[in-house]
C-alpha cells in the first residue's frame, strides 16, 4: 500500500470555526472546521492562533502561532490535541466551540508506509501520540496490521489513549498498563518480531531511546519530530536539526517525519512536549 501525499498548503493563512471539543484528561481535542485546504497526510501539522486575545503580559505582546500535528480529517474537519504547558498553549486550550483561529497548513513531509509485509509499530509518548492517531486509520484502511504502544507520565494523561485503538500502555507512575517506559513495551515486541516498521513521535528522550534500539536491532524507523518553529514553511531556520552525514534538516520542510537512519541522535529541543 501507499500513503497519501504530502498536501500543499493554500497561501496564507485562514479563519477556521471550532466545532468540537472534547476532554481527555488533561487533554483537550478540538475539532476545526477546515474545508477550504486539503486534506493533510499523516504526519503532516499546521500553526494555529487563537484569533482574538493572542497575547499575553500587560502590552498583550503576541505569542507566535504554534505547530499542532493533525491528529485526525474527517470530511472536512481537522483534530488537534492540546496540552496547557505555557501561555500559548493555555491560550489555545481556553478556545470553546463557536470561537475561531487562524490556522496555516498543512506542513511538513508525513510518513510513508511501511516495505513489502512489515506490520507497523505505533509508538507514541504523551501529546506525541497526535499524529499515530491519522496515521493508525490510513494503515488500517490499507490493510496493515497496527501494533499501538502509548506512554503517559501519569495517570492524568493516559486517557489521552483513547484517541488510538487497542492501544497497549505504559505509565511512569504505574497508574496504567506497564509500569515504566513505553521504549520497554517496543523492545519486547521487537523482541517477540522483528519484521516491522516503526513510527515513533514523543520526548525527545523516548525518540532517541527508539532511534537507538532501532538502529541496534536493524529495524526501520520514521520519528516524527518537534522543534520551536516561527514560521512552519521553512524561512526562519529555527527548527534545523543535525544529521548523520554533517548537515541539517529543517523539521518544517524535511521533516516533521525523519528516517531514524539518518539522524546521529535525536537533540533535547527535538521531541514533542509531553
Amino acid at each position: 500500500m501507499s500513503l497519501p501525499a504530502a498536501a500543499q498548503a493554500p497561501r496564507g493563512r485562514r479563519l477556521a470555526t471550532i466545532t468540537a471539543v472534547r476532554e481527555l484528561g488533561v487533554y483537550r481535542v478540538i475539532t476545526v472546521d477546515d474545508k477550504d485546504a486539503p486534506a493533510p497526510a499523516p504526519g503532516q501539522f499546521a500553526m494555529l492562533a487563537a484569533a482574538e486575545r493572542w497575547g499575553g503580559g500587560e502590552d498583550e505582546r503576541p505569542f507566535l502561532a504554534r505547530a499542532f500535528s493533525v491528529a485526525r480529517h474527517e470530511r472536512g474537519a481537522s483534530q488537534f490535541l492540546l496540552e496547557d504547558v505555557g501561555p500559548g498553549t493555555a491560550r489555545l486550550c481556553e478556545l470553546d466551540v463557536g470561537e475561531r483561529l487562524w490556522l496555516a497548513g498543512p506542513f511538513g513531509r508525513p510518513f510513508t508506509a511501511p516495505e513489502g509485509r512489515r506490520r507497523a509499530i505505533l509508538a507514541g509518548g504523551g501529546v506525541g501520540i497526535a499524529p499515530l492517531a491519522i496515521l493508525q486509520d490510513a494503515l488500517e484502511a490499507g490493510g496493515v496490521e497496527t501494533v499501538v504502544l502509548l506512554g503517559f507520565r501519569d495517570g492524568a494523561r493516559v486517557p489521552g489513549a483513547e484517541l488510538l485503538r487497542g492501544a497497549q500502555l505504559a505509565s511512569d507512575d504505574g497508574s496504567a498498563g506497564h509500569h515504566g517506559f513505553v521504549t520497554e513495551l517496543l523492545e519486547r515486541e521487537l523482541a517477540r518480531d522483528g519484521e516491522a516498521a516503526v513510527y515513533a513521535c514523543g520526548p525527545a528522550g523516548m525518540l532517541e531511546a527508539i532511534r537507538a534500539l532501532c538502529e541496534r536491532t536493524a529495524v526501520p524507523a520514521q520519528l516524527a519530530l518537534e522543534s520551536g518553529m516561527a514560521c512552519g514553511f521553512g524561512a526562519c531556520y529555527g527548527c534545523v536539526v543535525p544529521t548523520r552525514d554533517g548537515g541539517y534538516l529543517r523539521v518544517c520542510v524535511e521533516g516533521p517525519v525523519i528516517d531514524a537512519a539518518l539522524l546521529e541522535r535525536v537533540e533535547e529541543h527535538a521531541g514533542a512536549h509531553a
